[in-house]
């Protein structure tokens, strides 16, 4: 289950502090007062039909809603505020009432070969936290405000090196401010999630992954499998950030 927390709360909370919650459900069960939180991929079902898959609170359906105006796009991540009302809802872990949502940049994993490298560039980067969950490798960073040009962050495999055999799949996380890093500007705070479907994990140890870090310079980061899977309602999370080297 996810976290219950009463609503007036939840003003005063921003989403880079809610990532600490953890997994709890009120003895009392659910209440119209009750608000939960969440990372979640947007399944569109059919036209105008929709769900939700949380990495924590597994697939939901929304019985009821007070957002409106939200083009949904399938596959798309983004931050849930909602309502639980119900468990085991017609095939769903849960049935909800939605109160809010955020999209987050949503991006595949690209190829960067010799030719498109100077696209992706590898500029220092200011990153908060890194997890994976959902089937997605979740990012929080910071980046000054673009002037002229929107930055772009990209999650690459690189061909142009030959990476160590060593049962891992090598990415790298790339940083492009396209020129514009005047340090005048204002720091604002971001996120994106990578899916990481078109990898296959199964067959892997996990994931090593490469950063520029502007203030710890290059750093490789481990995501190593988890041993025991998670229930199928719990944190949809398949490999856990085990050590840096």
């Amino acid at each position: 289950m996810g976290k219950i927390l009463k609503k007036q709360s939840i003003l005063f909370i921003t989403l880079f502090s809610l990532l600490s919650f953890t997994s709890c459900k009120d003895d009392d069960g659910y209440s119209v007062g009750d608000i939960a939180i969440d990372w979640v991929t947007v399944n569109v079902e059919s036209n105008g039909v929709y769900s939700f898959t949380g990495d924590t609170w597994g697939t939901m359906w929304p019985a009821a809603t007070s957002i409106g105006g939200y083009k949904l796009i399938d596959g798309e991540r983004a931050f849930l505020y909602f309502n639980p009302l119900y468990d085991n809802f017609d095939g769903y872990d849960h049935a909800i009432k939605p109160e809010a949502i955020y999209p987050i940049l949503t991006k595949k994993v690209e190829e960067l070969t010799e030719d498109n490298e100077k696209d992706f560039a590898d500029h220092p980067a200011y990153i908060s936290d890194i997890w994976i969950s959902g089937g997605y490798m979740n990012m929080m960073f910071m980046q000054r405000v673009p002037k002229e040009h929107p930055h772009r962050v990209s999650l690459v495999k690189n061909t142009t090196l030959q990476q160590e055999d060593d049962g891992y799949i090598h990415l790298e996380y790339r940083y492009n401010t396209y020129g514009d890093t005047l340090s005048s500007m204002p720091f604002v705070k971001g996120a994106v999630s990578y899916s990481l479907s078109s990898l296959d994990i199964a067959e892997s140890k996990g994931i090593k992954l490469r950063i520029n870090s502007a203030l710890n310079g290059e750093r490789v980061l481990t995501f190593d499998k988890k041993d025991t899977p998670a229930p199928a309602s719990a944190m949809k999370s398949d490999i856990s950030l085990m050590k840096a080297e």
